[in-house]
């Protein structure tokens, strides 16, 4: 068991400092003999979790679409909101997710590995679906059609947010996405009970147990 939490570890570590290195130079400049410098690794130790920098950026995009932190709301727009948040709450502190994004967005990355988007899309749409049967959004609210919509909004806030630094923070900018997009497509009534400040995701990751660890 002690020798598996190693190779765990150090799995982990050679990822967090590979998606430091995609988030510092982007995918082409990023290379395995910076990763050994970076880590102190030997190269047949970093071979033997992973065969080439093409797979450490596929197992970078794996970790992409999590759901740590998230747990049953009263309403299920509650839920999607705060898969935002935790999302925005969690992209500066931890490489991995942020060079997720850095490789989706790059060109020549994206070509080679495609992108996680469509499955942030497809696990917003499943919650709006439900939400709308639930009587939560209002009549012309398409749950498709918002959840691309929100995906991208979030995508380029990120970016911009990361790009112009100024001391502005991700999880006060993405709370403010949620803010002029929930009127346009949840009941007022609903809204009302809608929580979706920038401290929420602090909150709802301080109060995570050890079970409701990452579930993708």
């Amino acid at each position: 068991m002690a020798r598996q939490e190693r190779a765990i570890r150090t799995r982990n570590r050679i990822l967090d400092a590979m998606a430091s290195l995609f988030n510092e130079v982007g995918y082409d400049a990023a290379t395995i003999a910076a990763l050994v410098e970076r880590t102190g690794l030997t190269r047949g130790a970093l071979y033997f979790h992973f065969a080439s920098k093409e797979d450490i950026a596929r197992a970078v995009l794996e970790e992409a679409v999590t759901r740590r932190g998230l747990r049953p709301q009263p309403f299920k727009v509650q839920e999607w909101v705060d898969l935002g948040l935790l999302l925005a709450c969690r992209v500066p502190r931890e490489p991995v997710l942020r060079a997720a994004i850095r490789l989706s967005v790059d060109p020549k990355a994206r070509r080679l590995f495609g992108t996680r988007w469509p499955d942030w899309v497809a696990v917003g749409q499943e919650l709006l679906v439900e939400a709308k049967e639930r009587g939560e959004l209002l009549p012309h609210a398409d749950p498709a059609a918002v959840s691309r919509a929100v995906v991208g909004s979030w995508t380029g806030v990120q970016l911009v947010t990361e790009a112009l630094g100024d001391g502005l923070d991700l999880a006060g900018e993405i709370s403010m996405l949620y803010q002029l997009v929930l009127p346009n497509i949840v009941t007022p009534a609903v809204l009302a009970r809608i929580d979706s400040s920038a401290y929420r995701a602090e909150r709802l990751l301080r109060e995570e147990t050890p079970e409701a660890d990452d579930t993708r």
